[in-house]
């Protein structure tokens, strides 16, 4: 049976998930592309959140939110997983600590991500920056 484009596209976000959730960073860097269109709000106080472009420091982003946060406060939920061709949207919820202050951010997410090669070429995520900022803040 062959796969078609959506199909390719639900098992590579599945993939990422995967290793994402298992901090596997140099399964990451082989999962997304040499050169990645990559959207996150730069937020000066949160440090993890910074404009990135390579395959290894795109999968760096997983451990430098691991290092700032509490990892056992780490909490997100996909309500909507949505896949048309190579193009894939996440939509959910996600919720955390930050170490340096002990305060908690939330608010709801969007991820839109792009696979051409079985690899990740985009990946915009939308999140509540003012949350996280506000968490950050001594």
């Amino acid at each position: 049976m062959t796969l078609t484009t959506a199909d390719a596209t639900r098992a590579t976000v599945e993939k990422f998930l995967t290793l994402r959730l298992a901090g596997d960073t140099e399964g990451l860097t082989a999962l997304f592309a040499d050169h990645v269109d990559w959207l996150l709000a730069e937020n000066p106080a949160a440090p993890w959140a910074r404009p990135r472009s390579t395959a290894a420091d795109c999968a760096a982003q997983a451990a430098e939110l691991a290092e700032h946060t509490v990892p056992e406060d780490a909490r997100a939920s996909v309500d909507a997983f949505l896949v048309d061709g190579a193009d894939a949207v996440l939509m959910g919820h996600l919720s955390g600590t930050v170490r340096a202050t002990g305060k908690s951010f939330s608010g709801p997410f969007a991820l839109h991500l792009t696979v051409e090669g079985g690899r990740v070429t985009r990946h915009h995520l939308y999140e509540n920056s003012l949350s996280i900022a506000e968490a950050c803040a001594p």
